[in-house]
């Protein structure tokens, strides 16, 4: 049964992380080009585009809770729930989904929002969109930090 909980896992992560990583990190850059359109009367293409990165974002990150959940059956089934590695992982882990869940996915309303009302000047919108890229880059780095320690494993016995 272990076996089925690591490949549960590790597709959870394949295909739900993966995908809110890449539409939180290509967020900011579209939301800039909005804003440059608005700036010159055009917008509706790019808010459509926003709009869609925003909805999976939103809807792979509850698809992503598959991760942890398969994660802890993983480690439980393996006898390595206590081990430091997978404590660091759970770790960074909640870190991750905290500043996606209270940070990241919060910022994307507030962009779209103020995008959708008009103003594209309205509110520092370019240092809330500059905010928002360095919260995707910190909630990406921290997935790969978890990848890294998923493979590594310090004081594995795999020889790796």
């Amino acid at each position: 049964m272990t076996a089925f909980f690591l490949a549960v896992h590790v597709l959870a992560a394949i295909l739900a992380i993966g995908p809110v990583a890449v539409a939180a990190s290509m967020f900011p850059a579209a939301a800039r080009r909005v804003t440059d359109a608005s700036v010159r009367g055009g917008q509706a293409d790019g808010l459509a585009a926003l709009r869609v990165l925003h909805r999976v974002c939103r809807v792979y990150a509850l698809a992503g809770l598959a991760v942890p959940v398969f994660g802890f059956a993983t480690a439980s089934g393996l006898g390595v729930l206590r081990d430091a590695w997978v404590i660091a992982s759970i770790l960074l882990t909640g870190a991750a989904a905290a500043i996606l869940a209270l940070w990241v996915l919060p910022r994307q309303d507030a962009v779209l929002a103020l995008l959708t009302a008009g103003d594209p000047t309205a509110a520092g919108i370019g240092r809330q969109v500059a905010r928002l890229a360095m919260l995707t880059g910190v909630f990406n780095l921290l997935w790969a930090a978890v990848t890294v320690l998923m493979i590594v494993r310090p004081g594995s016995t795999t020889g790796v």
